[in-house]
């Protein structure tokens, strides 16, 4: 169980509970602020001021004063109408690390939320029903308005969920679970579907991913070191530690110590002076793919636990201002994706490398029957085709910007698309290194190396999972069962690797 108190949230946690289901539960001291923040709202609303999206209408529609009568009812008329996405649905993972963020955000206090309604939607994150949200629809600002409209609809009974793959009534589906509908009071639409609760969710998610990953390649960037006799003299800590940036340093540390049991012998003694960029820069390029994930996942964090709907409530003020605005996530979801993008162009230089036997020494495509055999040439044809793949995915998503509201939100971050651009661009890496774990692997046979007690326990467990290649078979399989394995128990390759 994970306690959340709008404060301390991390991706890992946002990972757990998204991912691996855990269950959530929210702190006594958010409970009372969340309470405070209602009193404060509700006090305020007595002076029979205009304020906008409580008792007006939303972006350009500002000036227009809707009746006491009517204050419901706008904030139902509100979600309904911004339920106008388009697309796919999101995985249930992100839905569920939508509702968690959006939840965390509205318990700091600032919000004027009832905590009735905070309850309804962690009775719904903890039932495991699984909203529908499609995909596409927001621009990241003001918030994720179309993807929190879909999932504010489930809440008031009115959207869909999906079951067995279909979508169906979400009021079935809360009256199969016990759960009754809410109705939105006072700003709580306005509230609920102001926020980066949809992009912050793909980022964090894909963050964690991300590290999971490049403990993987790094595992098998040792295999292909080994396969192709690298000189370990360039991962030396005073060389390494030479140059101040702190991801290369601790990638180099990892490296040496993978490799610090390497059966020493004629197989390990360096082949060249100096090893091609591939083998010699790859703590360079590794970390600095590892600096880039820290300073995006911190952004990631940072906006996990903020307030990030509009207007905010807070000393006897109700101030419209521009929390929503999700430029700090669109800019780091784009900056992530190029560095994972570029960590799969080295994966894939290498297996280039791998299958070229001018280059490895090694037999033509990984088989030593080549000519009747093809052995490995093709996935090193699927690896660039992914690495094309990711390369028009790094397009910046953020560069954009289109007005909208008749020129009222006339500049918006676009960080949607750059999160799901991001997610595209982690899926094909968890591609990528499947094959780069596939082919490294026979690699480290072919060459007879010795190897470190690591690479032996990694090909150890690869072959458990897949035999090595004697003659042509499909191939797809041995990389999906790979890929699934580092989806799903990744722990099973990287406990004993630390970044």
């Amino acid at each position: 169980m994970i306690l959340i108190d709008g404060k301390s949230l991390t991706s890992q946690a946002l990972f757990n509970v998204s991912v691996k289901r855990e269950s959530v539960e929210i702190s006594n001291h958010a409970r009372n602020e969340v309470a405070r923040s209602r009193e404060e709202l509700l006090s305020l609303l007595k002076e029979n001021k205009k304020y906008y999206g409580i008792n007006t209408g939303f972006g350009s529609l500002y000036d227009m004063e809707v009746g006491k009568e009517d204050l419901y009812k706008l904030q139902r008329n509100l979600i309904r109408s911004h339920a106008s996405g388009v697309g796919d649905p999101l995985p249930e993972a992100i839905v569920r690390g939508m509702l968690l963020v959006r939840i965390n955000s509205l318990i700091k206090g600032y919000s004027g939320v009832s905590i009735d309604l905070i309850d309804h939607s962690l009775r719904l994150l903890n039932s495991g029903l699984y909203p529908y949200v499609p995909s596409y629809g927001s621009l990241g600002a003001s918030g994720d308005l179309a993807p929190l409209a879909h999932l504010a609809l489930v809440i008031m009974g009115e959207g869909e969920v999906i079951m067995d793959g279909q979508r169906k009534p979400a009021a079935e589906a809360l009256e199969a679970m016990g759960l009754d509908p809410y109705q939105f009071m006072e700003k709580e639409g306005v509230a609920f579907i102001n926020g980066t609760s949809a992009i912050t969710s793909i980022l964090g998610i894909q963050a964690v991913r991300l590290e999971s990953l490049i403990k993987s390649a790094s595992g098998s960037a040792m295999l292909f070191f080994e396969s192709l006799g690298g000189n370990e003299s360039a991962f030396s800590a005073w060389v390494v530690n030479s140059r101040n940036h702190a991801g290369q340093q601790r990638i180099a540390q990892t490296f040496r110590k993978l490799l610090s049991d390497r059966a020493q012998d004629e197989k390990t003694r360096p082949k060249r002076l100096q090893d091609p960029y591939t083998i010699r820069c790859m703590p360079q390029v590794f970390g600095a793919v590892l600096d880039t994930l820290d300073y995006c996942r911190s952004v990631a964090e940072r906006e996990m636990n903020s307030v990030t709907d509009n207007p905010l409530v807070h000393n006897g003020e109700i101030i419209s201002a521009g929390n929503f605005h999700g430029e700090p996530v669109a800019l780091v979801s784009d900056f992530l994706c190029f560095a994972a993008t570029d960590l799969g162009n080295l994966l894939e230089r290498q297996l280039a490398r791998l299958t070229d036997t001018s280059l490895s020494g090694l037999p033509p495509f990984l088989t030593e029957y080549s000519g009747l055999n093809s052995g490995y040439m093709i996935p090193q044809y699927v690896a660039a085709s992914l690495c094309n793949m990711n390369k028009v995915l790094s397009y910046p998503a953020s560069a954009d910007s289109i007005p909208t509201s008749a020129n009222q939100e006339d500049h918006v971050s676009m960080g949607m698309t750059a999160a799901l651009k991001l997610k595209a661009v982690i899926d094909n890496m968890e591609r990528l290194v499947s094959i780069h774990l596939l082919l490294s692997a026979q690699a480290f046979e072919l060459s007879k190396a010795k190897g470190s007690s690591f690479t032996r326990a990694l090909l150890s467990q690869l072959r458990d999972l897949v035999p090595s290649l004697k003659e042509d078979r499909p191939v797809y399989r041995d990389i999906e069962s790979i890929r699934e394995m580092i989806a799903t128990n990744a722990e099973k390759i990287n406990s004993r690797i630390e970044i």
